[in-house]
């Protein structure tokens, strides 16, 4: 089994970070998203996988190649036509096993080993509150029945996580063909779920599994959420002489902390610094220094300098400020 995952999103919703890195590299919790994903694969014997880039695509590749001895074949998306077209243009790489797709900025903990031996084609869903955010499966109590993108008026309340288990194969691919050659779209652009929606049309049977432990990441908020649940799963404790840590929290062993209160929920990227400062609820990246700040609920990107007494701050990659 391969593992394909769409990673060619430009995240805007994440600037000014990803105006220097693809969404996918960000870090939380220690490692980039991508990270977290490629590890959870692999614990379920998943070593072969397509990645999807595009802005910054080559970050990506050099990421992968020097972390995970696992066989990757990228394929570059030039353009943004929606989560269809990036997996349409895979479907080369795509043959008769299964498939299983994660979107490349989502952070998922679930038990993958009973749906990877399942009878069926699935969908990966969570109960939500405001389902017209998301795709939403509607099923008869096994079966799905219905995928609608993004419906102002949702009749079920199960959206898709952004994880798919694909068995037929053969017909997924046509129906992408399909989805492409016939121009269907929904809000202007080519959605896998319509391609999973002719599925449907096509007679395929297709389940829905749970995924209680999805994460995303897809905003500072969301990815200062997920940072907070996967610092909580972390049971050892650091300790760095002179310095105050409040778990949960993850320093980096290259990272130098002077005189500090870290925690609780602080991630400290590699070669990073932090000196006379008082730090929680925070993501610090790689290469980073904070000096004299009081810092909560903050970002602060790879190589960046902020000195001073903020509260909250937002501060891409290579960046300087002080007060």
């Amino acid at each position: 089994m391969k593992a394909i995952i769409p990673a060619a999103g430009i995240g805007s919703r994440l600037r000014p970070h990803t105006h220097t890195a693809p969404k996918a590299l960000l870090h939380v919790a220690g490692k980039p998203i991508l990270g977290h994903i490629l590890d959870e694969l692999l614990a379920f014997g998943i070593r072969e996988a397509v990645i999807v880039v595009g802005f910054l695509g080559e970050k990506i590749v050099e990421y992968v190649k020097s972390h995970y001895p696992i066989k990757v074949s990228f394929v570059t998306q030039q353009e943004l036509h929606g989560l269809g077209w990036a997996i349409y243009l895979t479907r080369d790489y795509i043959g008769d096993e299964p498939i299983l797709i994660i979107l490349g900025d989502t952070i998922f903990e679930t038990d993958l080993t009973g749906l990877l031996k399942g009878r069926y084609d699935s969908i990966g869903t969570k109960i939500v509150d405001d389902p017209r955010r998301f795709g939403i499966a509607q099923t008869d109590g096994k079966f799905i029945t219905e995928l609608v993108e993004k419906p102002d008026k949702p009749k079920s309340n199960q959206a898709l996580v952004g994880i798919y288990y694909i068995k037929s194969t053969g017909l997924f691919v046509k129906c992408l063909d399909e989805l492409i050659d016939k121009k269907i779209t929904t809000l202007g652009e080519y959605q896998l779920t319509d391609a999973l929606g002719l599925m449907l049309k096509y007679g395929c049977k297709m389940t829905t599994f749970n995924v209680d432990g999805w994460f995303d990441c897809g905003k500072p908020e969301t990815l200062l959420s997920t940072n907070r649940y996967l610092l909580s799963q972390i049971k050892s404790v650091d300790l760095r002489e002179g310095n105050v840590l409040l778990p949960p929290v993850f320093i980096s062993p290259t990272a130098i902390l002077e005189n500090s209160v870290v925690g609780p929920n602080v991630s400290v990227g590699d070669g990073s610094r932090i000196v006379r400062s008082v730090i929680k609820d925070s993501i610090i990246s790689e290469g980073a220094e904070v000096v004299e700040c009081l810092l909560e609920q903050s970002l602060i990107g790879n190589n960046s300098f902020i000195s001073g007494q903020f509260k909250r701050a937002n501060l891409g990659d290579s960046s300087e400020i002080a007060y």
